[in-house]
């Protein structure tokens, strides 16, 4: 049984400043890129069947799916974990294509399950979407990421990054003024959740709260108070993204891209040190950027523990480097 034919899209994204803040309800700031992953297809009766140019096999998932992560090919597993969640009455065949680079920390894995959803019908507002789409990623690869990666997809605006709270899941919106370039490199190490300390992370700032309570509103004094060196770590971290991404807000909001520049590395030397997410091939990168002339900031970006690098510049700076993005829309039917 064949309807219309659909085609959805859903935008990657930068995540500017903000790391390891979303699952403990923290503040981050990304923006949704002009890389997108789009899923064209017709709708079916008993299964989602779709191709896709990146993968040698189909994935090929009943609607009555129980077990996502156990499903095979791997890329399969996201779409069980959509159909599972969304548990439509009609499947889909089709295929799926992306501009967005696979395992680099741009959210890949987040566009492809938003257009999905969409794709299959998902009706409901954007929070709604990214919540469904959260808890397909959750089933998909046994990793309890936050909410930030399909929030941003879901939210974005052109010529926009987006403060988002990850506590009260609202969305506020910061220019992107042509003053300056978003430029995303990678660093050539490969990355994905599933096999690195991201879980870890995620238990140890559990730990840190239990100890002083919610990191959002916790201070420097209350870590302090922790007497294991590595949850403290973990949770400075955090209490102190979570003033960048403020701090980053109003120096971008008064033109001082200069500053806003300046927190950026200071974000990734937190990420460095304190929270050890990053990497040293990421981190010979970064310092790389950070030194050359008309790069205001350079940081890890995403998950970490390999990937990409963002880097903020002059017009022109790095040019014939990595790719140039912009702030973009979010997902959407055509």
């Amino acid at each position: 049984m064949r309807t219309h034919d659909i085609t959805a899209i859903a935008p990657g994204r930068v995540n500017i400043i903000g790391d390891h803040t979303d699952y403990t309800g923290g503040l981050c700031l990304p923006m949704a890129i002009d890389l997108e992953t789009r899923v064209f297809g017709a709708r079916l009766l008993d299964r989602v069947e779709l191709v896709s140019a990146d993968e040698p096999d189909a994935a090929i998932v009943a609607l009555d799916v129980q077990i996502p992560n156990s499903i095979e090919p791997f890329w399969a597993r996201y779409v069980a974990g959509v159909v599972k969640t969304l548990q439509p009455t009609m499947g889909l065949q089709g295929k799926v294509s992306t501009t967005i680079p696979i395992g680099a920390g741009l959210s890949s894995s987040a566009a492809f399950e938003v257009a999905l959803a969409l794709a299959l019908g998902f009706e409901g507002s954007a929070l709604d979407l990214a919540r469904a789409c959260q808890s397909a990623e959750q089933l998909a690869c046994g990793v309890p990421t936050g909410i930030l990666d399909q929030l941003a997809s879901v939210c974005g605006r052109e010529g926009q990054a987006m403060v988002l709270d990850c506590h009260e899941l609202s969305v506020s919106y910061v220019p992107m003024p042509s003053d300056v370039e978003i430029v995303v490199i990678h660093s050539g190490q490969g990355r994905q959740l599933a096999g690195s300390g991201y879980s870890k992370r995620v238990s140890e700032c559990q730990a840190a709260e239990s100890l002083v309570g919610p990191l959002r509103l916790a201070s420097l004094n209350n870590v302090a108070s922790i007497d294991d060196p590595v949850i403290a770590s973990r949770a400075r971290h955090v209490v102190t993204e979570n003033q960048r991404v403020r701090d980053f807000g109003v120096a971008m909001a008064a033109g001082d891209f200069r500053e806003a520049g300046r927190i950026m590395n200071e974000s990734h030397e937190s990420l460095r040190v304190d929270y050890e997410s990053s990497h040293p091939t990421v981190d010979v990168l970064v310092s790389r950027l950070q030194t050359t002339n008309g790069v205001l900031g350079a940081r890890v970006t995403g998950g970490g523990f390999g990937g990409c690098v963002v880097a903020m510049t002059e017009p022109g700076t790095l040019r014939g480097e990595g790719w140039h993005v912009r702030a973009s829309a979010g997902a959407r039917l055509l």
